[in-house]
């Protein structure tokens, strides 16, 4: 080959030249990479080597660590915006009672059924909890209708409240009175090691769980931790016993029906439904669970590979902390690796979703008039005994319901196994119907009066809330406690 080659050079010396050419500027090619890595090294060395502050121990105040890290701190910043409106949802206020009221019977007797409204971004955890009718409006101890538990996933103050009065004291604690503790909202300190800046895990209920399945979650991957510091927060979890202890409950495994088991095992049950009288499990925020039996989760990918997309500036590579929907940035998200258009991916998208709310808002409708006709049973003098089979369907189907319902997301992180669940729970929602009917016949109800709950506010009274009163209190409280709450955190210098 060689010889050819020698041959072919000596009778057309042009193409020795050529060759020449092609060789010389692979080198000045590989050269200028070399010296964009040693720059871009040189940049990322000198950028931790000279940190204007030194972040020690935990430390909430993210605007201080934004002197070392200003690229970071400020896409963290934006999750101060509300300039985003999916098909479904976004980044801004949206009062989701008021869009499907029959959650509020659904949620009877539940703190839910006063207040719920989509998730803003990170820089609102601490406002948001603060302003929920969820929390009431506690004084001098009396009306406190939270534990500090309700603290855990809002703020990097929860990590130090942790460290110095003890993990179940914490716990137990009345929720106001850490108001003027966790003021902070999420930031650097919930995620990463201040020494070494590397992802961390600062919730002790993730750590617990993976033992307790016999895994240490100190052998995790980089990559599976761009997962699991979301997983501290963005997951089924109960609280536990008198202590109201945050567990995760997936010690028998991480689906719906795992987690229902292990429920029912150790008797749980979060409210005693108002109407139905049925012992309810409410679902909290399940994305972790739910993404990891997704597609995306399946062949590799982590949580902030769509929703912290990487950045670059100058010789620094970067993620994107303004975490939130990667539908606002798909050249960024989903076209790093899916070679289609913006218009196609997101239509893709708005169809998962309309086929899976679809089958949930239907669910809705029937779930409700599934705990009014209880009620009518109730009223007519149905035998306990009889109730038992249509109360455990109930429990059942609107768990399953509610898991889907209550996931930020489930319907593309998992929309298989989204309507998997949906359709189980469609299912024994009418079981629970065909039980009832066979319950009501007996005692001479042949046609059931549905009350108009066409609305928020229709259904609020129909369930026996005086939301006038309610949001009164609120909103004296929020007037006379919180600037009171943010006053003496800034005395004690814990908020800047």
């Amino acid at each position: 080959m060689s010889r050819k080659l020698a041959e072919s050079i000596k009778r057309k010396p042009i193409i020795g030249w050529g060759i020449f050419a092609v060789a010389m500027i692979a080198v000045f090619m590989l050269g200028l990479l070399a010296a964009s890595i040693t720059e871009r090294r040189a940049e990322i060395a000198t950028l931790h080597n000279n940190r204007v502050v030194e972040i020690t121990g935990i430390n909430p105040k993210s605007d201080e660590w934004g002197l070392n890290y200003p690229r970071e701190y400020n896409t963290w910043k934006k999750t101060k915006e509300m300039d985003f409106r999916s098909k479904y949802l976004g980044n801004t206020f949206e009062d989701i009672l008021e869009k499907r009221p029959e959650m509020v019977v659904l949620w009877a007797g539940y703190a839910f059924a006063r207040d719920y409204a989509a998730p803003r971004g990170h820089m609102y955890t601490v406002e948001d909890v603060r302003h929920t009718l969820r929390t009431g409006a506690p004084e001098n101890g009396q009306g406190e209708m939270q534990p500090s538990t309700c603290w855990t996933c809002k703020s990097p103050d929860v990590p130090r409240m942790m460290q110095e009065v003890g993990i179940a004291n914490f716990y137990k604690t009345p929720w106001s009175q850490n108001g003027s503790e966790i003021v902070n909202p999420l930031g650097c300190a919930d995620c990463h090691d201040p020494k070494t800046m590397k992802l961390a895990i600062t919730r002790p209920a993730l750590i617990e769980a993976f033992e307790r399945q016999g895994k240490d979650i100190a052998e995790a991957t980089p990559q599976e931790m761009r997962s699991l510091v979301c997983a501290q927060c963005h997951v089924e979890y109960y609280f536990k016993g008198d202590g109201k202890y945050l567990t995760f409950p997936w010690d028998g495994g991480m689906t719906v029906e795992a987690m229902e088991n292990y429920y029912d095992n150790v008797n749980h049950t979060d409210w005693v439904h108002h109407l139905s009288k049925a012992s309810m499990l409410k679902a909290q925020h399940p994305d972790y669970e739910l993404y990891l039996l997704g597609p995306h989760a399946q062949r590799g990918l982590s949580c902030a590979d769509c929703h912290m997309p990487y950045k670059a500036e100058g010789g620094i590579k970067y993620s994107d902390h303004q975490i939130m929907s990667p539908m606002k940035n798909i050249a960024s998200t989903c076209q790093t690796c899916h070679r289609d258009s913006e218009d196609n991916l997101r239509n893709y998208v708005y169809d998962y979703q309309d086929k899976v709310l679809e089958i949930r808002n239907r669910i809705e409708k029937e779930l409700a008039k599934v705990h009014i006709m209880a009620k009518t049973a109730w009223d007519n003098g149905v035998d306990k005994a009889k109730m038992e089979g249509p109360l455990k369907l109930i429990r059942q189907a609107q768990w399953r319901w509610d898991f889907v319902g209550a996931s930020h997301g489930a319907s593309f992180h998992a929309p298989v196994e989204s309507q998997r669940i949906l359709a189980h729970s469609l299912d024994l929602t009418m079981q629970a119907q065909l039980e009832l009917q066979k319950v009501l016949f007996p005692l001479g109800v042949m046609n059931i009066v549905m009350p108009d709950i066409s609305t928020k506010e229709k259904a609020q009274k129909y369930v026996g809330l005086d939301m006038e009163k309610l949001h009164s209190a609120k909103n004296q409280w929020i007037k006379n406690t919180i600037p009171k709450w943010i006053e003496k955190a800034k005395a004690e210098g814990k908020l800047n």
